[in-house]
């Protein structure tokens, strides 16, 4: 039924598509200013609706610059809150959104804000923290901000060039403005990935001289944490009655991992940043473990019986692993 509905809904993403050819035509002519700032910018985004693996790459860009002052800078999807704000021991997941909540909670040491308006929550960390850089959390198709450098993910099994516009496609942004990015990541690949693959996608991506084409895998942790410090192997959860509920774009890596490891579940599918309802949490209540995303944990910590998470994280090739961090120690 969603399928036929997309395609219905053709006409509608013509509309889409010359509307945003026409913003991207008036910044590329100056009509509309890019503004760089004093601080390094490091954007992570895409050019399709959810699904590539953003916030991982935020974590490991974190981890990777460990010995700087960061600040993180993300809009906050679906937060309550409005303007600017700044993480604090106060903020809750309903004053951030789920994924700053994560990285607030995560890393204590990152200064966390969300802010709609990138120019002003750049301005106001700049004048609050004065970090080293900052990491722009899904920015790449907010242009009146011109990072320092660009990511630009797509996964593995939905390349952008292979997408089309909202809402017959997931195509947000047009693949053309895939050249304003230093480095293209294709997330979520296999663990083998022959050479051969790889040559193929990036004659697809069709890089521009000066851009880098990477292959990542997501891998995910061999133990489930309850956020009180207590954890358990995966292994463990054999035999045992599990509820898995998930609220993002693509969740079948994750299936497919936990079936690998021979864990029997139920799964609970729901929609990107789903906000859980009473009467939903209650079904999850006679399951013995239930087991959902990092992501989802910070909306239902507290509200469900037995809630664990299952931990992931983006992983390179020796060769790509060392690009990328060249490229980005070269920012400092």
């Amino acid at each position: 039924m969603q399928q036929l509905l997309r395609k219905i809904a053709f006409p509608i993403s013509l509309v889409y598509a010359l509307v945003v050819h026409i913003r991207n035509f008036l910044f590329d002519a100056g009509f509309f200013k890019s503004i760089s700032y004093t601080t390094p910018t490091i954007c992570v985004g895409n050019l399709s609706v959810g699904g590539t693996g953003k916030t991982p790459m935020i974590e490991y860009l974190i981890r990777l610059l460990d010995r700087h002052k960061l600040a993180a800078l993300s809009r906050g999807y679906k937060r309550k809150s409005k303007g600017f704000l700044l993480a604090n021991p106060h903020s809750t997941v309903w004053d951030l959104g789920d994924e700053p909540y994560q990285l607030f909670r995560k890393f204590p040491e990152v200064s966390v804000a969300v802010d709609a308006d990138r120019r002003n929550g750049i301005v106001q960390l700049e004048a609050l923290v004065e970090p080293d850089i900052i990491l722009l959390d899904d920015a790449f198709q907010h242009r009146r901000v011109k990072p320092s450098f660009s990511i630009l993910l797509t996964a593995h099994n939905d390349l952008f060039v292979d997408d089309w516009y909202l809402p017959t496609g997931n195509l947000r942004d047009s693949k053309k403005e895939a050249k304003r990015a230093d480095l293209i990541i294709v997330t979520k690949c296999p663990d083998v990935l022959p050479e051969s693959e790889k040559v193929s996608i990036i004659r697809k991506l069709k890089p521009g001289p000066n851009q880098q084409i990477l292959f990542s895998k997501l891998k995910y942790s061999e133990s489930i944490k309850n956020g009180k410090g207590e954890n358990r192997m995966l292994s463990g959860l054999e035999g045992k009655v599990v509820a898995l509920v998930t609220g993002i774009a693509s969740p079948g890596p994750l299936l497919t991992y936990l079936k690998s490891n021979g864990i029997a579940f139920k799964h609970f599918e729901f929609g990107d940043h789903h906000n859980f309802t009473d009467k939903e949490t209650e079904s999850f209540h006679h399951f013995e473990i239930v087991l959902t995303t990092e992501k989802d944990f910070v909306r239902l910590e507290g509200r469900v019986k037995n809630l664990y998470y299952l931990e992931i994280a983006h992983t390179f090739g020796g060769e790509d692993k060392k690009i990328l961090e060249s490229a980005i120690k070269g920012l400092l």
